[in-house]
């Protein structure tokens, strides 16, 4: 029996799908890339065809008034500093997340990204310095540093098939330090004279934001209006206001959905199942929106936005430039324009990699790259191409024909990341194959996400004890989704012959009312050494594990039924279940079935092409390491 791709997407007790956020982030941010492109063409069609409209337009001023004050901005300044705030508060949630729940849950391996991403930027601004001394345009040093991570990420996808799953966390690690950094650069270098009073009103804000966030008040408009309060005290202070998104973004947690916490909105949900009132509804809203933590909910709301939105809109009202032969010729003998290309082509690559290599050295080993070296410079090919952030900055630094010539110097990088970065992959694709996958892979150890190891002397384990790769598999008898996987974990076994394969029970007793009595049928079992019998058995009859079903089974089988019977009643099988349900808590687990490959949780489809691919790497890397 076979089952379409979507049919391995579900998953029981999870509160939601499958796809871990980073993923969905990563998959937004390449998407978006093409949006970008298409709204950057689209300025340039119009300032081209209508110089003088497409200017008009978004000169054109909007004011919104409260009485006896209001603000007064122009288009292009509501969505530079207003609109894009929210682009800012999408940034500080990803970094935010990282630290929780990411690659930078564990504190050391910050320096490496912090240190990456500080030589990415340091380097390209002293390239830009050198190249424009004494040409009256060395103010302009911050249009040179940032990486836009939507094209960076577009491109790998481009140019990168053959790069491993963590270089493009890598490469979202650097430019999340570069847009904080960056953003601290566009606050204090290339903002108007600071009004004390107005900064510290929205310092202070900021403190009761925070304060309320201590006294744990869960309602967005306080949050909201708060912050648009800030955003308006930091606009009269001089302070450019996207500060207070990324601020925002970075104070609100991060943390994987609980069991207890889905298992109390299910039992809500029950409870409104049976007395569907308007109280036991909003009961049930808050019940699974507190399974949830803010910052994923926040993500899932505006990342969309600011990715197919608001960025477009930013590129269309400031990437609209005349371009003609003459002005072409002129920006490509013009310091500005040469400046940025050579600081991002040359720079952001050397820089990455210099600082990377500096950490590594420093620590004598002991922090190490994700990645192996030839991927980490593909990473700084792919992060020399600078957009959003680099054109914001434009803006504030030049204007007139200066603003031109940085317009064009910033597109021009989109190009040339694109063509160094296939060289790059093209070099390393030539390389022999052992020698290739130690320069794509490196020898960093990698995070582990399964809190228990897998003990054979415990663990219920199927395949080669010593196998290079194992793939654990947290599963509840009466879930419908284990049972679609079961098919595709029979298939990987047989395709691949040096994969173990180990089931952890996690009954989801709130929706699986037979799945703990499955699960203790099967602890039975195994103390007459048939485990994997009745293991088989019960996954193929997911409607029928009654207890008259079990014992049917156990004689099925061949077992000492009488036995069998006594062991059940005992709940001989009750504490290893409990200790897999444990080991699953410890591990974040929340729902069936979840999948780990050598400790890494598998994120995405469990159909056999996704997990196939997930085992290839892992034995690469395990290849790599040994």
């Amino acid at each position: 029996m076979s089952f379409e791709a979507t049919d391995y997407t579900g998953q029981t007790g999870s509160g939601g799908d499958s796809h871990s956020p980073l993923r969905t982030f990563l998959r937004t941010e390449t998407g978006s890339a093409a949006v970008l492109v298409m709204a950057a063409l689209a300025a340039l069609v119009w300032a081209g065809a209508a110089p003088s409209a497409y200017e008009s337009f978004w000169h054109t001023h909007l004011s919104v008034n409260a009485g006896s004050h209001g603000i007064s901005l122009d288009l292009r300044e509501w969505v530079n500093g207003g609109l894009m705030t929210l682009f800012f508060f999408v940034i500080g949630l990803e970094a935010r997340r990282e630290f929780d729940m990411g690659e930078l849950r564990e504190r050391k391996r910050l320096a490496l990204p912090l240190a990456a991403g500080l030589s990415g930027m340091v380097v390209p601004i002293a390239l830009y310095l050198a190249i424009n001394a004494g040409n009256g345009t060395a103010g302009g040093w911050g249009v040179a540093m940032s990486t836009d991570t939507a094209f960076a990420l577009g491109l790998l996808a481009v140019v990168g098939r053959r790069m491993p799953p963590g270089l493009r966390v890598f490469i979202l690690m650097i430019t999340v330090v570069d847009d904080f950094l960056a953003l601290g650069v566009i606050a204090f270098a290339y903002s108007d004279r600071i009004a004390v009073p107005a900064l510290l009103a929205a310092v202070g804000i900021f403190a009761v934001i925070l304060l309320i966030g201590k006294l744990s008040v869960r309602h967005g408009a306080v949050y909201a209006l708060l912050g648009i309060v800030a955003w308006v005290a930091l606009l009269e202070s001089g302070v450019d206001p996207v500060v207070i998104g990324l601020a925002m973004g970075l104070i609100t947690y991060a943390r994987p959905a609980s069991r207890v916490a889905l298992e109390h909105a299910s039992g809500l949900f029950r409870q409104f199942r049976e007395q569907p009132t308007s109280e036991l509804e909003r009961h049930v809203r808050a019940g699974m929106a507190s399974a949830i933590s803010p910052n994923e909910r926040l993500q899932r709301l505006y990342h969309p936005w600011t990715s197919y939105v608001i960025v477009p809109l930013f590129a269309l009202a400031n990437t609209g430039i005349e371009i003609t032969g003459d002005q072409l010729a002129r920006a490509f003998t013009s310091s500005v324009t040469l400046g940025i290309l050579i600081a991002y082509v040359v720079g952001k690559p050397l820089g990455i990699v210099a600082g990377s290599a500096l950490t590594t050295l420093a620590s004598r080993g002991r922090i190490r790259l994700p990645v192996g070296w030839g991927a980490a410079t593909a990473g700084g090919t792919l992060s020399g191409v600078g957009f959003t952030v680099s054109l914001l900055i434009a803006t504030l630094a030049f204007d007139g024909p200066r603003l031109d010539e940085a317009k064009i110097g910033i597109l021009s990088t989109l190009i040339l990341s694109l063509l160094t970065s296939g060289l790059v992959t093209a070099v390393i694709g030539l390389l022999p194959t052992s020698a290739r996958r130690r320069a794509l892979l490196g020898k960093a150890e990698t995070i582990t996400d399964l809190a228990v190891p897998v003990d054979p002397d415990r663990d219920h384990v199927r395949g080669p004890w010593h196998a290079p790769v194992t793939v654990v598999e947290y599963g509840d008898y009466e879930c419908p989704h284990c049972g679609k996987a079961e098919a595709v974990v029979r298939e990987l076994l047989a395709d691949f012959g040096d994969v173990r394969y180990v089931w952890r029970h996690l009954p989801l007793t709130d929706v699986h009312v037979h799945a703990q009595l499955a699960a203790e049928a099967a602890e039975a079992a195994a103390l007459q050494d048939r485990y994997w019998e009745m293991h088989e058995v019960l996954i193929s009859h997911q409607g029928a594990l009654r207890f008259e079903d079990l014992v049917a089974y156990a004689e099925e089988i061949g077992l000492d039924t009488a036995r069998f019977e006594r062991d059940m009643h005992a709940h001989a099988g009750a504490a290893h279940v409990a200790e897999d349900v444990e080991s699953a808590d410890l591990s974040s687990v929340a729902g069936t079935p979840t999948f780990f490959v050598n400790g890494r949780r598998h994120h995405g489809a469990y159909d056999i092409t996704s997990l196939s691919a997930a085992v290839r790497a892992a034995r690469e890397r395990a290849a790599v390491l040994t």
